[in-house]
């Protein structure tokens, strides 16, 4: 068996990356792709490696020349790769084809050792390997029928969005058997070549030859097995992280991306924190069906966008600003505090990051799980005084909460010590208790000194549309935020969103029982696991401490490396302390059995 590799592309989707370097050249984590492919297929013992190259072609041939590579390659020159696609490429290699077993490879792929075996080991001559389609993924793709057959290549022309539950994206790897290439694809590679010209894609000819009765071609599924394709900088920063050389490092570039994991293929993210249970789907269908007027529409500006949160959450108007997220009003309201202000730590960074070091006077609660109540708090910062204090509740890390008979103790003696009192409620709709808002007109109006926080992401279950809502009786300080953020500081999706939130208040209310159902459900399993201590919570997540051993960073990367599953390392937040503890978001049920599927075999069984 040989291999062959199409290294002819200009790569210009890389811009400066390829200016002066094939495509195959670029580095990934220091390696480059060419090497870390050479060295992958040295391991199979192969007759020769192939490699069509062009652009930049002799600067690459005497990169490959100095690997040491001891399987035998021939080069293969496309002169004219800036006038052709890979159609050409592979027909420069036609011969070979025809000469014996080959695996084909596009040059512009990182993958783990998995993906060939999964290849190889097959006993079937003519495969095309092929893994069930995601979102970040793109180019041609099939359709797959009964024992695998190829009922249909779709090419990135004839893709249809409505029909991608049935789509199975082409890897770019293959194995042609000998027979295959010489009595099917390169007859057929020919003849399309001379119909349609030079500037197509070769696996056009796969698409043809699938319309046979026995076009000889099947499917492999991949099930789990990383690879990826590198077409522009962002693919490359995902795959920098995919496949760092350090399991440590991985799990540390993953959290460095504060989102975005639609792009990490089976990866469940148990570490940023959204209901599972909300929206329902006649909401997402009635987003839907306005997606094309929201996407090609200006927003309404700040003071509808006020009117209609303000109808929401049953305040006035003048009392409430929304945010590009609950960070943007954070920063906003912040800048306008001065003198000292008191943080109750661990907690949500975003507040201390937004503040001067100098003038920040922290709290640490004295317990194993960060437990504290408005005695607390008001005994602590009478002994050490501040001019503003901010209270998370339920609190983030610990799920730590203050029952709101308290809150309004804490609000009554934060006016009379003239204290600016900040109260971030993203969490309470999860808490048992009900009717637990600050969200009323009185209660603002008559406390001029609190401002009431609200990350709409949360328990709304809409990160993406970016909605974060604040109420304060202080008026001119909301008017003040008002004229500081843009005019459209949210979009027009993100309006809708707040503009039809009202008729499903229902549905909301639903999600809410399903889901304190399901935090009830995953807090007994946790406890059932040896080697993890968790804490009660009344938010969508559970903190928890680790007791065999192990480090909170150590079982970070395991999860990541061995089960794809992210959760949030807590070391960075609680420092001072030899104490390991992490951060779990609470999911479905499917996903959360699978969570302590793995954690039970993590933590009980010693995998490392």
């Amino acid at each position: 068996m040989q291999a062959i590799i199409l290294a002819a592309g200009m790569g210009k989707r890389l811009k400066e990356l390829t200016q002066n370097n094939t495509k195959c050249m670029i580095r990934v984590n220091g390696v480059t792709l060419i090497d870390r492919m050479l060295h992958q297929l040295e391991k199979l013992c192969l007759s020769r490696i192939v490699i069509v190259v062009g652009y930049e072609g002799k600067k690459l041939i005497d990169y490959i020349n100095s690997l040491n590579i001891c399987t035998p390659i021939t080069y293969v020159n496309n002169p004219i790769y800036d006038k052709t696609n890979n159609i050409y490429s592979l027909s420069l290699a036609k011969d070979y084809l025809c000469q014996e077993d080959s695996l084909l490879f596009e040059s512009d792929l990182i993958f783990e050792d998995a993906v060939i075996k999964t290849l190889i080991e097959d006993p079937r001559d003519t495969l095309a390997l092929v893994d069930k389609y995601e979102s970040w993924m793109d180019g041609t793709c099939v359709k797959l029928g009964e024992d695998d057959s190829i009922d249909e290549f779709v090419p990135g022309s004839k893709f249809k969005y409505e029909d991608i539950k049935s789509y199975y994206k082409t890897v770019n790897i293959y194995k042609f058997g000998q027979e295959f290439s010489k009595t099917l694809y390169v007859p057929f590679l020919n003849a399309y070549e001379e119909a349609l010209g030079l500037n197509e894609y070769y696996e056009q000819v796969l698409r043809v030859i699938t319309i046979l009765d026995n076009p000889g071609i099947k499917a492999k599924q991949l099930n789990g097995e990383k690879w990826y394709e590198i077409d522009d900088i962002q693919d490359l920063n995902i795959a920098e992280s995919m496949f760092a050389k350090e399991d440590g490092k991985r799990a540390n570039l993953l959290q460095e991306r504060y989102g975005g994991y639609w792009r990490y293929p089976q990866l469940m993210d148990f570490s940023y924190l959204v209901t599972p249970y909300f929206p329902p789907k006649k909401m997402r269908d009635e987003m839907k069906a306005s997606f094309e007027t929201l996407l090609t529409q200006y927003p309404s500006g700040m003071k509808i966008n006020a009117l209609l949160a303000a109808k929401n959450f049953n305040v006035h108007q003048e009392n409430i600003i929304v945010g590009n997220g609950a960070a943007e009003l954070i920063k906003a309201l912040l800048e306008r505090f001065t003198g000292k202000i008191g943080i109750i730590r661990p907690t949500f960074e975003e507040y201390p990051h937004r503040y001067r070091e100098t003038d920040i006077v922290c709290y640490w609660p004295d317990n194993e799980e960060f437990r504290y109540g408005t005695e607390d708090i008001i005994q602590f910062f009478e002994k050490n005084p501040v001019e503003n204090l901010i209270l998370i509740n339920p609190d983030n890390p610990s799920g730590n909460y203050i029952e709101k008979k308290e809150l309004l103790r804490l609000i009554s003696w934060s006016k009379m010590q003239n204290i600016k009192l900040v109260i971030d409620e993203s969490f309470t709709d999860f808490a048992e208790e009900e009717n637990n808002t600050l969200f009323e007109s009185g209660l603002l109006n008559e406390n001029p000194h609190l401002y009431v926080m609200k990350s709409i992401s949360k328990s709304y279950g809409v990160p993406g549309l970016r909605i974060g809502i604040m109420a304060s009786g202080d008026v001119d300080t909301v008017d003040r935020m008002k004229k500081d953020v843009s005019i459209w500081n949210i979009n027009s999706f993100a309006e809708f969103y707040m503009q039809i939130a009202e008729k499903y208040n229902k549905d909301y209310k639903i999600s809410l029982e399903k889901f304190r159902k399901e935090r009830d459900y995953y807090y007994s399993e946790l406890k059932k696991i040896g080697g993890i201590k968790s804490f009660p919570s009344q938010a969508n997540y559970i903190m928890a401490e680790i007791t065999n051993g192990m480090t909170s960073s150590e079982l970070t990367k395991i999860l990541v490396v061995e089960h794809n599953i992210l959760i949030k390392d807590l070391s960075e937040k609680i420092e001072g302390t030899d104490r390991q503890y992490v951060r779990i978001a609470i999911k479905n049920r499917e996903e959360n059995d699978k969570l302590m599927k793995a954690l039970k075999e993590v933590l009980e069984n010693g995998s490392r």
